[in-house]
């Protein structure tokens, strides 16, 4: 777990200096850095579903898992965790819940998050999240400086999300093909696609409720590869 704890750290760390920096960004410089982290959003998602495999059980998966997400409406749920935690802790941060959702989806749906997490769980090696920790790290700060503090909050769902991935690795080691990475690669990346677009104002998509294809498509690989 060391790689997800570092990561963790570098992520509250990193946002709590971006917020530091917030009151002196002037408007147009977060104006293009959303855009730029936009259009490099998009070429992440695109690389990593680029040689996907499966591509019926993927696309499967994404419709169900969507269905069922939009179904229990997570979306709706992390909004009201957010504000819970606003009030909880007394920020009157406006754009705290798209701060925590935007962070959290852009730290967790990479390949290096899925990747990092089962290699640090099978032999312990933690080589690829140091790396994603200095990643995340920076990207916090830049956040946090446009978003404010709700990207800081993100550190705790990622370190849920990473840690448990790293603790079910460690549990079922054989469990995780190649096939299966493979295709909670490819999921990832459609859903780092859909955050892309969120980010460039083209349209908002609900991209938190598309969550449990992630599940999905682990149980339909199980089954049938």
């Amino acid at each position: 777990m060391l790689g997800t704890i570092v990561n963790t750290a570098a992520v509250i760390v990193g946002g709590s200096l971006g917020l530091l920096f917030k009151k002196n960004m002037p408007q147009r410089i977060t104006n293009i850095y959303f855009q730029a982290v936009g259009l490099f959003t998009l070429a992440i998602g695109i690389s990593m579903v680029w040689n996907m495999e499966n591509i019926l059980i993927v696309v499967a998966s994404l419709v169900v898992g969507s269905m069922i997400g939009e179904w229990i409406d997570i979306e709706a749920g992390a909004e009201k965790l957010s504000e819970w935690l606003k009030k909880k802790f007394r920020i009157g941060n406006e754009r705290f819940s798209e701060g925590l959702i935007t962070s959290f989806l852009l730290f967790c749906m990479g390949s290096m998050t899925i990747l990092g997490a089962i290699n640090e769980g099978l032999d312990g090696n933690s080589d690829l999240l140091m790396t994603k920790s200095l990643m995340d790290g920076f990207s916090s700060l830049l956040l946090a400086s446009a978003l404010g503090i709700g990207v800081v909050f993100s550190a705790l769902p990622m370190f849920i999300f990473q840690g448990g991935i790293t603790l079910l690795a460690m549990w079922a080691s054989t469990f995780f093909t190649p096939d299966i990475i493979n295709g909670i690669t490819a999921i990832g990346g459609i859903m780092l696609i859909g955050l892309g677009i969120n980010l460039l104002d083209i349209k908002k998509l609900r991209i938190m409720n598309m969550l449990p294809s992630l599940l999905i498509v682990v149980l339909l690989l199980w089954i049938f590869v």
